[in-house]
Formats: structure tokens, sequence, C-alpha cells
């Protein structure tokens, strides 16, 4: 079914106009009216259910703003819309609304795997036409999707000539909030790229933050600010300017413009997520909707599943990435791990440090790596057939230390050697300081580049589609933002971007708040590899984690990722078989997913159902502070018993204290409509499986 977008009188489409949705699901219905022909004074659009509307309009200096109001309530105030070029005159005042167009879809689609089968996207859309009225005539459009949890907008220029090019400096883009509350956000362009701590402060006191900035405002309300589809363009970050009030900014680049866009162009969706509670805002699907969908074709080569693997101790300084006695990545210490996969039910087998340009000095120099010579103390081809006589599979790893160029130039290679390998997935690095990614152009010429800028964010896209040519899944680590585009490229399977548990092996650990924001800002992003599971919560040094092991395992539900890791080592599983059994159950692909509870920061409890199976799961963790929960199970399957297996922080567990190993696992049987109570320790969780009897 071919969606199209009614355009305005005159107006040539661009190919970014348009989508084509997967096959509609259910009842479908897409409406197309004819566009309005005369200007209007201002345009309003409003979400299918009504709660949500959009206006547009401009003010006596031709100045063009929106602003989003939820069952009368000012979420966004006025806010200004326009563009800072290098090379043309702002695109700013002097403006008319041109023209205005609505349409609607209600359709629903399917995820080859993800935290729902199927996605349903209910929207209203608005096309308005925006015009110059200075000699410059100028003209382009703002796009409005509104579902009933939120707004998406992008501007489009499909006027633009084939061939020409506009440089632009930066983005004028307003999100003036209607009313201060509560900000959790992380800065923005600092050296250690996305990896920092959420600050919780009043939204007036918010500096420059990365995106998703999560908002709780002073009425209750939830509001999130993000973006999707980012391809061919810039990470927008948000820049404070006024008390309550945000414009976007680029990310840099290695020249002046921020983008670069040659002919007709489009920018990513600008997206504002609103809910009554912290639940409601990771329940949208707002920015997977606003995704193309897949490119891939057939994706059935992509596979969930659980790995460990050679990389905690190296975390914790036992082991080394570079050649020596200290080398992790053996074809003895493999095996070992192998052996460990296969009799707990983990599919793979994570490989750091196997390949020749280890040794020295790599961090931010990665020009020595080879991702298809291995050192000579890693027997390949034995591994190969020896994971494979186990049913277990190796997980690759490319870290390029900052030298995406170099990387690029080995994609077929190092992509070959993978499928040659039975090689399913590879986890890419790109451990570097902000700014200080290596490209290197035709003519020789070295550039520096940002993680999130254009360049890179065109770099990241074509690691995806050199892998998928050799049916190779990417988990990207140093990566750029997540914003949706697992839809399009479904062989992205995750991502680090945050500080996950190699944090906790190092002095300055992560708080045990710390999952709790994940989920409400992070997990907005899209599926996180947090390598949960270090039951021995101990790292470098024998350094106390901050965490329960109640608490590692919930996070095996709370934290989604397709592919996760069971991150400790096989010395330290053995001596918590209970608890191992919940990392050997738990699966990493689901057809339902609810979230029962939650407040950012504070607490969260998430409940999801088995792809293609009857059993649920759920997990449970808290901040520093221990809670008592109860949880309706409304959602387990009406007409059914279950067995609930429970693993909840035993007596006295506390994250402060040498009880934080204290679990208690018993089980009990349950029906839909029972109530659990959840008691969570200091730092603690609790995991649950609802076996289907």
């Amino acid at each position: 079914m071919k969606y199209l977008i009614p355009l305005a009188a005159g107006l040539v489409a661009s190919g970014a106009a348009a989508q084509d949705p997967a096959p509609a699901a259910g009842n479908a219905e897409i409406v197309k009216p004819a566009p309005v022909a005369s200007p209007a004074p201002e345009a309003i659009e409003t979400s299918p259910d009504g709660s949500i509307a959009v206006r547009v309009e401009t003010d006596g200096d031709g100045r063009v703003s929106y602003s989003v109001t939820r069952r009368g309530q000012v979420i966004v105030a006025p806010s200004r819309l326009g563009f800072l070029f290098t090379d043309q005159r702002k695109l700013d005042r002097n403006t008319r609304i041109a023209a205005v167009t609505h349409a609607k879809s209600d359709t629903s689609w399917t995820q080859p795997w993800g935290e729902w089968r199927t996605i349903r996207d209910n929207h209203k859309e608005m096309r308005v036409r925006l015009m110059e009225t200075s000699a410059l005539a100028r003209s382009y459009d703002v796009v409005f999707r509104v579902q009933d949890d939120g707004v998406g907008f992008r501007y489009e220029f499909p006027q633009v000539a084939a061939g020409t090019v506009t440089n632009v400096a930066d983005e004028l883009t307003e999100f003036n909030f209607g009313s201060n509350g509560t900000a959790w956000w992380k800065p923005a362009f600092l050296w250690n790229r996305e990896e920092y701590l959420y600050n919780r402060t009043p939204l007036s006191a918010v500096g420059t933050a990365a995106s998703p900035m999560t908002v709780k405002l002073d009425g209750g309300t939830h509001v999130v600010v993000h973006e999707a589809a980012l391809v061919d363009y810039a990470g927008m970050a948000l820049r404070h300017t006024t008390a309550n009030g945000f414009q976007a900014t680029l990310t840099p680049g290695s020249g002046a413009p921020r983008v670069v866009k040659t002919g007709p162009w489009t920018t990513p969706w600008r997206t504002i997520i609103v809910a009554d509670d912290a639940p409601g805002l990771y329940m949208s699907h707002l920015m997977l909707n606003l995704n193309e969908p897949n490119k891939l074709g057939d994706v059935s080569w992509v596979k969930p599943g659980k790995f460990n693997g050679v990389w905690w101790n190296m975390i914790k300084g036992q082991w080394s990435w570079a050649r020596g006695p200290q080398h992790g990545a053996t074809t003895a210490h493999v095996k070992q791990y192998i052996d460990f996969a296969a009799v707990n039910n983990i599919q793979g087998v994570l490989v750091e440090g196997w390949n020749v340009g280890w040794d020295g000095d790599w961090f931010g120099n990665g020009n020595d790596m080879n991702f298809s010579q291995p050192t000579a103390d890693f027997d390949a081809a034995e591994l190969q057939r020896y994971a494979k006589s186990k049913k277990v599979y190796i997980i690759g790893h490319h870290e390029t230390g900052g030298s995406a160029s170099h990387y690029e130039n080995q994609f077929d290679s190092a992509f070959k050697y993978a499928a040659d390998h039975g090689i399913p997935t590879v986890k890419t690095g790109y451990v570097t300081d902000a700014g200080q990614i290596e490209r290197v152009d035709a003519d020789g010429s070295k550039h520096r580049e940002w993680h999130e800028g254009q360049w890179m964010s065109n770099h990241y896209l074509n690691v995806l589609k050199a892998a998928a040519k050799y049916h190779v899944s990417i988990d990207t680590h140093e990566p750029i933002k997540g914003t949706g585009l697992q839809r399009t490229y479904p062989n992205w399977v995750a991502r680090e971007g945050s500080r996950g548990m190699e944090y906790n092996s190092w002095p300055g650990k992560n708080p045990p708040e710390h999952e709790a924001n994940l989920v409400f800002t992070r997990m907005l992003e899209g599926p996180m590899d947090f390598t949960p599971g270090v039951l021995s919560l101990t790292g470098q040094n024998d350094s106390p984690i901050e965490s329960t092991i109640a608490k590692q395992l919930a996070l095996y539900v709370v934290l989604y990722s397709p592919v996760v890791m069971a991150a400790d080592t096989p010395e330290n599983y053995a001596k918590y078989p209970g608890p191992m059994k919940f990392i050997r159950d738990v699966p990493t692909d689901w057809e339902d997913t609810r979230v029962l509870n939650g407040e950012v920061g504070d607490y969260v409890t998430i409940a999801r159902k088995v792809r293609g199976g009857r059993d649920w799961f759920l997990g449970s963790v808290t901040d520093e502070n221990a809670r008592t929960l109860t949880v309706d199970l409304d959602f387990l399957d009406a007409g059914r018993s279950y067995v609930a297996e429970v693993y909840r922080d035993g007596p006295n567990a506390d994250y402060k204290t040498d009880a934080r190993h204290s679990i208690a696992i018993e089980q009990k049987r349950v029906r839909k409509g029972d109530r659990l109570t959840l008691a969570l320790a200091p730092g603690g969780g609790q995991a649950i499986r609802f076996r289907a009897r």
C-alpha cells in the first residue's frame, strides 16, 4: 500500500517526503484530502483522540512558531522555527503560511524482533508550506505528525534544485516548555561522548543537554524531547536559552557548516513525547513510527540471543587485549567460554582482542587494526569448528580506535571474514575522545569528526549496509544516539551510548539510581548493550558494585536488548547456581511489554511476554532506597495458571554491605488478577519468571 502525502499546489515531491510502510495488519485507514489553496493565518492539527493540538502561526515580523497543548495544558509554548546558513541569509523573518494540507493514517506493522511484535501507527498529519515574503522568496515545508502520545515534526526542502549545495550552520528550532519542572539530562559536547551520569535539576538549571531529555512539568505531565530517523544529518542537542526555553544546536563537523546537503533535502524528525507519567513515556511508539520501514528485505538471519565472553576479566584488569602473557583472547580461554555457554542456554561467545592491532597505544589511533587477521594464539578455524560442535557461535569485535576511514577500507574483508567464520554479530567500537574520529578523504587529507556529526551519521549506516551484505548484525559501542533506525536496518541490534556495567568495575561507579534513570532517558532511544549479570558484584581490585544480586537479574528484563550479555566469568557463575538459573531461562525477544509502575530515577517495574510463547518475565529495580511496590497481574493470560519463580532480595540485603549477595528464591501459584508485593532492598530488585502451566 503506497502512503501518499498530499502536497501543496505546485510543490514537487522529494523522495524523502513519502514512505512505504509494511503491509497493514487489521483495519487500516489512510485519508488524503485536497490541499488548502489559499494562504492561512495559522494552521492547526490534533491527535486522533483530540487530546493533543499543534498550532503553527506567524507574528508581526513574519517569524514562524509552533506550539503544543495537551488537554488544554501548554506543553510547548510558541517556539520559533528556522535555520542559520554559512553562505546565505538565515531563514527566520518575513515568512507567511502559504498553504496547509491534512491527512491521517491508521496502520500496523510487525517488528522482526523487539519489545512488541506489532506496532500501531495511528496519526494525523499536517504539512505547512512556508514562503518568504522578501525578494528571496524561499519556501519550505514543515511536516507534523501527531499521535495520541506525542508530536514529530521535520523540515523538508523539496524545491531545492538538484546539485545545489546547502550549508547549514545551525537550526533555530526552539522547544519552549509551558512551565518549569524537573529535568533529567546529561551534558552534550564533552570529551566522554554519551557516557555521563544523568543530572536531575530544575528545568531552568539545565545547561546544554544531549537528547533525549526527560522533563516532569510542574503540573505532573511528563515530556521527552528527542529526534527520530537521524540520517545524513548532525545529531541534535538542546541549548538552554531562556528560563524554560531551549534551542536545537547541531553537532559540529570538521568544517564550518554543521550539515551539508545537496539538492532537495530533509531533516530528522524532532520528537516530543507526552504522557501522564513516566511509564507512559516508555510505552510510546512515536519514534519507531517516524522511521522508514525495513530496507534490508528478509532479515531472518538476524538472531536475538544471549552471549558471554572474554571481556569482564579484561575490564577488571586481569587479562589484556594486547598480546602477551595476560592475553585474554586465546584459543584455550575461548573454548572455556564456549563450554560454559553450551550448558547454560547461551547462544554466543564474545571475543575481544582476537585480531592484530591491539599492541601499543591504540586509543584514538586504530590504524593498525586488522579485522581479518587473528593473532597467533587465536585459532579461528578451530574455534569455529568447536563452537559449531557445541551449537554456539562466536561474536566478533571490531575496535576502530576512532579510525573510521581505516575501518571503511576493510568493510568487505572484515565482514567476509565474519561470515566465513560463522560470526553472525559483530560488536564495533570507536574508543576515542569526542571530536577525535579520524576521517581520511580520497586525496589523503585528514580531518577530525564528532561521533554524532553528519559524517559519522553516514558512517554508522555504511557499517550496517556493508555488514548486511554478509548477513552480519551490529552492536555499536561509542555510538551515535539511537533514533529508531533499527526499524529501517534491523541488523542494528544494539548499541551502548551510556555508562554501562564496565563503569561498575572502575572508580566512580554508577550509583544505584542509574538504571532507573536509564529506563526513562537513554532507553527511550532503543536497545542498550548494558552487559548486566555480574553476580560476583565485584569490579577491579575486588571493589564492590552498588547493587544486589536480585537487581542484576532484574536488569535482564528492565534494560532491553535483543542481544544481551551474561557479563561475569564462568568461575563466578559457578558460585551462584540458583540465580544463574534465571539467566539461563530469560529470553531476549518479546511479544509484548508493559511498564507497570515507575518514577524517573527512583524505581521501575516492567513485565514482558516471551515471543512465540506463553511465559512472562518481570523485572523491578530501585535506587538507593528500599521500596515496597504492589503490582496487579492483569497482564497474564486469562484462564491460565502460572508458577511464579521469584528471585528477590534476601534478608537484610543492601547494596552498601556484604549482604548485597543475599537472595531468596521461591515459587508460588498465581493467576491473572492476583496482586503481588515486591519488597526491594536498598539498591535492590526482583526478577520473576511466570511459567505457564
